[in-house]
């Protein structure tokens, strides 16, 4: 895992995870690498390898989500990754990320990140959510 503990993994993914927790733009970009990828599936956006465009989505993100908590299920580590899985408990004040705009109410999601890291940093990071789920919960079922 680019020469980096397990318990260094951990300690870098759960302070990603706190920054994205308290809002914290800065911080989640501090734990990314210089090039870092990030992807959210399924988004409009795509894969984001700009910086300015992954502040972008985390500051349109923490103006349409407010979470409460989220539960861990497991977190699988391989030679060069991380699989991450949990599930997401909170408030979306506007459904626009998940298909659902103007949409708004509790949710519970199943998550699941796949990280990869370099130089001490995360390097990578997709992220699957459980987009029917959220659909769902809003009461927004696109085409229905």
């Amino acid at each position: 895992m680019d020469n980096m503990t397990r318990e260094q993994v951990d300690r870098l993914i759960n302070e990603h995870f706190a920054y994205e927790a308290a809002d914290g733009v800065e911080g989640v970009l501090g734990s990314l690498a210089e090039g870092a990828e990030h992807e959210v599936i399924p988004s409009p956006m795509g894969a984001l390898k700009d910086r300015a465009r992954i502040r972008a989505f985390y500051e349109m993100l923490f103006r349409d989500l407010k979470g409460e908590r989220v539960t861990p299920v497991r977190r699988l580590y391989g030679e060069d990754f991380v699989v991450d899985e949990a599930v997401w408990h909170g408030h979306i004040a506007d459904g626009r990320p998940f298909l659902c705009d103007g949409r708004s109410g509790p949710v519970s999601f199943r998550l699941l990140h796949i990280f990869e890291f370099r130089d001490g940093r995360i390097a990578r990071e997709n992220v699957w959510c459980d987009l029917a789920a959220i659909q769902r919960q809003l009461g927004c079922v696109p085409g229905g």
